[in-house]
């Protein structure tokens, strides 16, 4: 029964994506990219007889987690072709071109035929699934052909399906798998309580790529031009909520600077940017009329316009701010501001996220209900010099006393020669 209401699920996915494609940009990836992806695959490895890991991330937050156990793995195992695949178009459409992995592809919908058809063309050695994202016949699969498959920074509720009676085909899925490193005890807990005891706390693959990320200094002669030795409030991954709660504070603060880094790139949401932030201009367009002419003088705000920049601008910041804490999803990846030993303020939506909980509960992070208590934080943080300090201190220190658990995995790995050097 279960099994039935999962294929009908799949099924009507493509479709229903087709249907809302002409709307959404998301969605019109999604169909494009997956169009001839057979093809696409088959031509790419034909011929390549080379061992293969495949690592499987849903999206660009997984495969910042995933993507330190494959600079790793290019570095350990170099004889290995690295295989990466994308969900959605949020990882795949930034990552396509990049060197990280020599196979870069969508994931085709999930299906008995196309994970066969999959499989045997990558024919992969170590299979690695990244977080929360579990697709049946892939699982079923893998397993099936006894390759060795792991899930990495994995994390796991009480209110996960899993736990649930109706959970019966999400614990099948769970049986497959090889062995599970997950970020808290907590997790490994649940999982026990289902009778699954392949499980290691390893921690988050995050803290060690946020670590790489803040040693990796660029310079940025526009965003100190633009700074002016102002304090500056960055905004990371913003929706539309999470500007309307700061636009108001930017707005009626000209003597501060402010970033904002809207999660969506699209025109219509940077249009929505520029008109909700009053004295602001998009970066593309500061970049041109910098080298001729000074800043505006009611200029107070950058908007972020291209993918990729925002991890390195964090460390510029006085105070942090992470978007999607005002959605349904959460927020987004505190520890890119965190690692730069900066204040990171968010929304309500954080409960599924362990790192916010107990940075939190440490004191280098605060949490927010509507705009009034955003910009009653911010006044506190930029006044209290004593709490600042202390939050920045904190905030650094808790992402360094979390490193390692990109170690943990390989260590598992070599012992248990899931790989050949």
């Amino acid at each position: 029964m279960f099994t039935f209401f999962y294929n009908i699920f799949i099924k009507l996915y493509p479709p229903g994506a087709a249907l809302i494609s002409p709307f959404n940009e998301k969605a019109r990836l999604w169909v494009k990219g997956r169009k001839n992806v057979f093809d696409k695959i088959s031509n790419a490895v034909s011929g390549d007889a080379s061992l293969k890991i495949w690592m499987h991330c849903s999206s660009l937050g997984e495969f910042e987690q995933g993507r330190p156990l494959l600079e790793k793995f290019r570095q350990l195992y170099p004889s290995y072709k690295l295989v990466l695949t994308f969900f959605s178009p949020s990882g795949y459409e930034v990552q396509k071109n990049s060197r990280v992995a020599d196979y870069i592809f969508y994931l085709p919908i999930d299906s008995r035929q196309n994970a066969k058809q999959f499989v045997q063309l990558i024919h992969p050695s170590l299979v690695v699934f990244v977080k929360y994202e579990y697709w049946y016949y892939y699982l079923k699969e893998v397993n099936e052909r006894r390759i060795p498959l792991i899930l990495v920074s994995g994390i796991f509720f009480p209110g996960f399906s899993f736990f649930k009676w109706y959970g019966k085909l999400q614990r099948e899925m769970l049986a497959f798998f090889t062995h599970f490193f997950v970020q808290t005890e907590d997790s490994k807990k649940l999982l026990q309580s289902i009778n699954i005891s392949n499980v290691t706390v390893s921690g988050d693959t995050r803290f060690d790529r946020v670590l790489e990320v803040a040693d990796e200094v660029r310079p940025f002669p526009e965003i100190e031009s633009f700074i002016d030795g102002k304090k500056l409030i960055v905004a990371g991954s913003t929706w539309t909520d999470d500007d309307e709660a700061l636009d108001h504070f930017a707005n009626t603060h000209p003597e501060l600077r402010f970033i904002i880094a809207p999660h969506d790139i699209s025109r219509e949401r940077l249009e929505e940017c520029v008109k909700l932030y009053k004295h602001s201009i998009l970066f593309s367009e500061y970049k041109k009329t910098i080298s001729n002419q000074p800043l505006p003088a009611d200029i107070n705000t950058l908007i972020i316009d291209n993918i990729g920049t925002l991890k390195f601008l964090y460390r510029y910041a006085a105070i942090c701010y992470v978007g999607g804490g005002f959605g349904n999803n959460g927020i987004h990846n505190i520890l890119e501001a965190a690692v730069y030993y900066k204040p990171v303020l968010f929304g309500p939506a954080f409960d599924k996220f362990y790192e916010a909980l107990q940075l939190i509960d440490k004191g280098g992070a605060f949490d927010v209900e509507d705009a009034i208590e955003l910009e009653d934080e911010l006044n506190e943080l930029l006044e209290d010099e004593s709490l600042y300090t202390d939050a920045c201190r904190i905030a650094g220190a808790y992402v360094k006393s979390n490193a390692g658990a990109t170690g943990v995995i390989l260590q598992y790995i070599q012992e248990n020669r899931l790989l050949t050097s």
